[in-house]
Order: C-alpha cells, then sequence, then structure tokens
C-alpha cells in the first residue's frame, strides 16, 4: 500500500512538474498569439530601424520571425486557413522563384540573400499575414496610429537634419557618412533619401486620410500634416520633390472633402514659404540651388540606363540573374571606373536580371495591386479605416511606389513591407465582402 501510494505521489509530482514546464513554454507564445497586430507593428519598426549596413544582431529578422510564429500560432487556435491564394499571390510567386532559382546554386552571399528577402519573400508573407492580422477596426486602428507615429519621427528627424540640430537624430548611424547614400541630406534610418522620401510621402497621405476620417483632429495633426512638406523639402531630391507635388495636385483635383482640399492648399503655402526662407538662408539656400541644377545624376542615370540596356539585349528573355546587375554594368557603362554601378530604377534592373519575363511578372503584379483598390466595401467597413476615400487614394499611394521605382531600386524592407500590408488589409476585406460569413 505504502508503495502505491509513494508512487501515485511522485506520478502527482511528474505531473505538477510537466503542466509547469508546459506554462512556461506556452506563455511566450500566448503572448505572441495575443496582441497580434502589436506584434506586426514591432516587426515593422524593426525594419524601419536596423539597416542591413549596421551590426544591430539582426533585430528585423528576429521580429520576423516572431511575427510568422505568432501568426501562425494564432491562425492554428483561431483555425484560420494559413494562407489564401490571391490573384496577387501568383506573380509576386514567379517573381520569387525566379530569383531563387538564379542564386540557389551560387556561394551564399549575405548581401544577396538579404536583397532577396527584403524585394521579395517579405513583401510576399507580410501581404499575407496582414490577411490574417488585420481584420477589425481595432487592429486598424493600431495601424493607423503606428503610420501617425512613424511619420512624426522621421518628420521631426528630417527637420532636425535641415536646421543642423544633430544631437537630436536618433539612431546615430544616420549621421554616419561611411553608411548608405546622400550623407549630407534628410535620409532617415533608411539611409537613402529616396525611400525616405516615399516613406513620409506615403505616410503623409495617411495622415490626410485619417484627418479626413475625424480619426485625428485638433492642432497635433495639422501640425504634423505641416511638418511634412518641410522634411520633403530636407530631403534635397528632386524626385521626391516632383513626386510630393504630383501627390498634393492628385489629392486637391480627385478628392471630393471641401475641408482635404483646403488643407492640401494649406500644405503647398508650407512648402512655398519652407523654400522661400531656405532659399534666403545662405549655406542652405545654396543647397538648394545647386541641387536644383546639378547634372551629375541625370548624365549618371543617362549612362546607366544605356549601359543596362545594352546588357537587356545580350539576354532578352532570361536576364543575367538575381543581383549580378551591379557586378557586371561596369563593362557596359563609358565614362564611369567604379567596380559596381547600380541602376537606380526598378523596372531597368528586373528587365536585366529577369528579362521580359521577369518585367512581364512584376507589371502583372503591379496591375493586381491596382486592382485591389476596386474591391467591393463590406456594408459594416463603410466608415471604417478601408472605406471609400481610402480606396480612392490607394491608387495615388500606387502612383507615388511607381515614381520613385524610376528612381532606385524598391530593396527597402520597411518601404515594400508598408506598401505590402496595405495591400494585404485590402485583400481580406475583398474575401469579407464576397464571403460575409467568413
Amino acid at each position: 500500500m505504502q508503495s502505491i501510494s509513494l508512487r501515485a505521489a511522485r506520478l502527482q509530482v511528474g505531473d505538477h512538474l510537466l503542466a509547469g514546464a508546459s506554462r512556461v513554454v506556452l506563455r511566450p507564445l500566448q503572448a505572441l498569439i495575443a496582441a497580434p497586430s502589436l506584434l506586426f507593428l514591432t516587426a515593422l519598426t524593426a525594419m524601419l530601424l536596423r539597416h542591413p549596413d549596421v551590426a544591430f544582431y539582426e533585430v528585423d529578422r528576429v521580429a520576423f520571425a516572431l511575427l510568422v510564429v505568432g501568426v501562425i500560432g494564432r491562425a492554428i487556435v483561431m483555425r484560420q486557413r494559413l494562407l489564401v491564394v490571391e490573384r496577387v499571390t501568383w506573380p509576386m510567386l514567379g517573381l520569387t522563384l525566379l530569383a531563387l532559382g538564379s542564386v540557389i546554386g551560387q556561394p551564399f552571399d549575405n548581401e544577396t540573400w538579404s536583397l532577396l528577402a527584403s524585394k521579395l519573400v517579405i513583401p510576399f508573407v507580410l501581404f499575407h499575414l496582414a490577411a490574417l492580422v488585420f481584420t477589425d477596426e481595432k487592429r486598424f486602428r493600431h495601424f493607423e496610429i503606428f503610420a501617425l507615429a512613424v511619420l512624426a519621427y522621421l518628420s521631426f528627424t528630417a527637420i532636425a537634419f535641415l536646421a543642423g540640430a544633430h544631437a537630436l537624430i536618433f539612431p546615430r548611424f544616420i549621421l554616419d557618412e561611411s553608411l548608405g547614400f546622400h550623407a549630407e541630406r534628410a535620409r532617415g534610418p533608411l539611409l537613402q533619401a529616396v525611400a525616405n522620401g516615399v516613406s513620409l510621402n506615403v505616410l503623409g497621405v495617411l495622415a490626410l486620410h485619417a484627418y479626413r476620417r475625424g480619426s485625428a483632429r485638433g492642432a497635433k495633426i495639422l501640425l504634423l500634416l505641416a511638418s511634412v512638406p518641410i522634411a520633403i523639402l530636407a530631403t534635397m531630391t528632386r524626385p521626391i520633390w516632383l513626386s510630393f507635388a504630383g501627390t498634393v495636385l492628385a489629392l486637391i483635383v480627385l478628392s471630393e472633402s471641401r475641408a482635404l482640399r483646403r488643407v492640401c492648399m494649406g500644405l503647398v503655402l508650407v512648402a512655398g514659404v519652407s523654400l522661400a526662407v531656405v532659399l534666403s538662408s545662405g549655406e542652405l539656400g545654396c543647397a538648394v540651388t545647386d541641387r536644383l541644377n546639378e547634372r551629375g545624376p541625370v548624365d549618371y542615370r543617362a549612362a546607366v540606363y544605356a549601359g543596362g540596356w545594352q546588357m537587356f539585349l545580350e539576354r532578352p528573355l532570361t536576364g543575367w540573374g538575381f543581383h549580378e546587375m551591379p557586378a557586371e554594368l561596369p563593362r557596359h557603362v563609358i565614362g564611369y571606373n567604379e567596380k559596381l554601378l547600380y541602376p537606380h530604377n526598378t523596372y531597368l534592373e528586373l528587365l536585366v536580371e529577369h528579362g521580359i519575363i521577369g518585367l512581364t511578372l512584376y507589371l502583372w503584379l503591379m496591375w493586381e495591386m491596382w486592382r485591389l483598390g476596386r474591391g467591393t466595401i463590406p456594408e459594416a467597413e463603410t466608415n471604417g479605416f478601408l472605406d471609400t476615400h481610402f480606396h480612392r487614394l490607394w491608387p495615388i499611394l500606387l502612383a507615388i511606389y511607381w515614381a520613385n521605382a524610376a528612381m532606385v531600386v524598391m530593396s527597402y524592407q520597411f518601404v515594400n513591407g508598408l506598401l505590402f500590408t496595405m495591400a494585404g488589409m485590402l485583400a481580406a476585406q475583398q474575401r469579407r465582402a464576397e464571403s460575409p460569413s467568413c
């Protein structure tokens, strides 16, 4: 009897230990599952603040992996479908397989795989995860607050750079001239002025949307909006200036809201006053004038585009392979002796590296992205974040991306992640409209 009771006591202790160990193991997973939208936005924040050239223990990849685990775990618990194949999925998958096919047999190169992740893999995954995560107005509100907070941070950083208040800039690697490009401009944590300007432009449109629908009101949102033209000016980049001007013009012409049109006219006024002040302020004025008259970038692009076209003509169908262009391009460009040359054009890079097949897949992808803005809005969401006005803004957001993709290669995972996250939201909304019971 005593041995039986002793054995029972041991089994009970073992059960308690097993239950305790299970709680220790499962509690972090429960925390990941509990707040998927916050986990998602944390991953985007890590992508914004961690540049690939900065040794910070791959924090963006860790955050991305935790996001994948958390969302998959939640989908299993909630019995959601893990992968819903959308029309957007097919061209994205085709481009990813093309790139993988060209690098899979090569010796491992960290830069190549990092670019592959930033350009294709991460946007592909975020698109599908966003459709699982952002499914109600509470989570849309989380995303909207995140967009406003990031816009405030990027605007503040750009204006601090313009004013020479470098002590206020965070992270400090933004000021490191050995990292990234355009150290003399307001380039933000992305370390590239065009990528910073695209982010400011896209987030500024989202801030206008928040103002129009009344989710952000008062002096704070107006002050935030007024800071955007100054931050755009601080990038000292002509394509960004032109795309911002085109965005404001499109909003004035296409918007049905008088209040929004008045705000846009106010942005034009702020931009004009800021430009006048900068032009009259000595060194800054000279810097802006020099940027307006500078021919070097135009000549460089002309030479690179001509060399890229020659590369395309040599291999027009299948291309040269993923990330092969920078090393090969110097052999086809006259007047520049660098070992590596970058195309500064997403479409040209696709055409050279993946041929007509790659560019066709990309154009198909962008067409499907555009179609998402024409989807049906569920009756319960007509006054929500993804309302009719957001659907009207979607082509403008895409146009910002498309226009600047002609000036740089869109390898910035935060910019890509932001755009494809919103695309995933629209895709999920369209499914809800078609199947209200889901």
